[in-house]
């Protein structure tokens, strides 16, 4: 109901949506990496808002964009949705889902003059980022994980 009423309230605000950026994510579980340790509800949780929120936003955004025959969708995904054990199972599992549905979204939404984009960025030193893999400085990070990097 939220991405709908976003939606809603840009064309009634503006009269028209351009763009929709779908870039909510998050990332526990960091710390049980195992399946055998990964529980029913924290795998819901991360599909709901990595997975789960963008289908809405790409749905709605579709609703108001198909008509006007033009617009963008751009989607955040992962280089976990191409590379096995990058990341937990849930957060895993949520962008190879992603990548499935902008690609789909891409074949029928394309045919509507709208297109439909999904980035997969590697490791960026975001605050979520050096949280989640407990590095403090910049620094720290660029040693951590671009040393070998020739």
């Amino acid at each position: 109901k939220d991405v709908k009423d976003v939606v809603d309230f840009a064309m009634s605000e503006y009269g028209k949506l351009d763009i929709m950026f779908n870039n909510a994510g998050i990332i526990p579980g960091i710390s049980n990496p195992s399946i055998m340790d990964t529980s029913k509800a924290e795998f819901e949780e991360v599909i709901g808002v990595n997975l789960i929120g963008p289908f809405l936003g790409t749905k709605h955004a579709a609703r108001v964009m198909v008509p006007a025959h033009q617009g963008s969708i751009i989607t955040t995904a992962s280089v976990s949705a191409i590379l096995g054990g990058a990341g937990p199972y849930p957060y895993t599992t949520s962008k190879h889902g992603v990548l499935g549905l902008l690609r789909n979204a891409a074949v029928e939404l394309g045919r509507h003059g709208i297109r439909v984009n999904c980035i997969s960025p590697y490791v960026i030193p975001t605050p979520l980022t050096k949280k989640v893999l407990n590095v403090e400085k910049d620094e720290e990070f660029d040693v951590k994980f671009f040393s070998n990097i020739k």
